[in-house]
């Protein structure tokens, strides 16, 4: 299997052999590790004033850091930041990618439209609105949902494979919203936009950083492919997480970023073995840490995590048994 199956039948929670599949949400160290900056620090704001030529240099160079990140750091898949948010020029970026690395890799872009948790500056006044409005804070969340998803039926069977929703719901100390509130203005949106997803092709993977374990079983109820970042910074235990839901859903990243960061070398590493260790047993765990690569870390600390991941994070073949790869819409891949 290449990367992008691989990645695929850890998603669908299928055994495989070889490596655990291994990604980054963001790997923003792209000024260090290739001498370019990264397409999310770029300001594209005379992007209309370009002319198509120069637009089309940006397009290339952008589709070539996503893929020379993924081939240098053996990522199985490639989370696309687009600077310039519209449909076409994802469809574009999309296009690019695959025409330079075929179906190598799993591509997924953003793609949440429920709420998360409001900035510092807004959040007095988003409870506010929550409390005094709230036939109209569902109606708004409603609308979202419609408009993610007709922008989502453009790209269908144009080369993307699913979607990252990142809307963050939880501090380290819990959810933002109390699980009944969260219950009426986050999880049916969420559950429809997921089945919107699910029914055009799309995988899903659930992003929220913080202590979900108060809200777990409603985003499980949910039924996205993976959960993402497992954030032990918020008290997530991979080991507990697999043995309540590994049956139900992929498990991505546990590896503490933090102590990336700044944590010894023993502690970093030791969270990477952790996180393999507990997630990798039967199959459905992808190996990434709990938020990114961002600007700031130390790029040879990802590197030594990397290294262990290589020495250890390995399956046999006795768990290669399962029936053949296919695609959530059914297809070979």
């Amino acid at each position: 299997m290449n990367p992008r199956e691989t990645f695929i039948a850890a998603l669908e929670r299928r055994p495989i052999t070889g490596r655990v599949p291994h990604f980054e949400l963001v790997f923003f160290l792209t000024m260090e590790a290739f001498g370019k900056v990264h397409p999310s620090h770029r300001n594209y704001a005379q992007w209309v004033q370009m002319s198509e030529g120069e637009r089309e240099l940006h397009r290339e160079d952008i589709a070539s850091i996503f893929i020379d990140t993924a081939r240098r750091y053996e990522h199985s898949a490639i989370f696309l930041h687009h600077p310039v948010n519209e449909v076409q020029e994802y469809q574009r970026l999309i296009d690019k990618i695959r025409e330079k690395s075929g179906d190598e890799y799993f591509l997924m872009k953003h793609g949440d439209a429920t709420y998360s948790i409001p900035s510092g500056g807004s959040m007095m006044e988003w409870a506010a609105w929550l409390y005094e409005k709230p036939d109209e804070v569902k109606a708004t969340a409603q609308r979202r949902v419609d408009e993610a998803l007709e922008q989502a039926e453009a790209l269908r069977g144009k080369g993307l494979d699913g979607f990252a929703l990142c809307a963050d719901y939880c501090f380290n100390t819990g959810p933002f919203l109390r699980p009944e509130v969260f219950a009426e203005v986050v999880t049916p949106y969420l559950k429809q936009l997921i089945a919107g997803y699910h029914e055009m092709g799309f995988y899903v993977i659930k992003h929220t950083d913080g202590n979900i374990m108060p809200i777990i079983d409603q985003l499980l109820d949910c039924e996205p492919d993976a959960l993402h970042s497992l954030d032990p910074q918020g008290g997530i235990d991979i080991k507990e997480v697999k043995e309540l839901y590994g049956d139900r859903v992929c498990l991505c990243g546990n590896v503490n970023c933090g102590l990336i960061d700044t944590g010894s070398e023993q502690e970093y590493l030791d969270s990477a073995r952790y996180a393999l260790t507990h997630g990798m047993p039967g199959g459905g765990y992808i190996f990434c840490t709990s938020n990114c690569i961002y600007t700031g870390m130390k790029l040879d600390r990802y590197v030594k995590i990397l290294d262990l991941w290589r020495a250890i994070g390995n399956y046999g073949p006795h768990v290669a048994d399962g029936e053949p790869l296919t695609g959530r819409s059914g297809t070979d891949t």
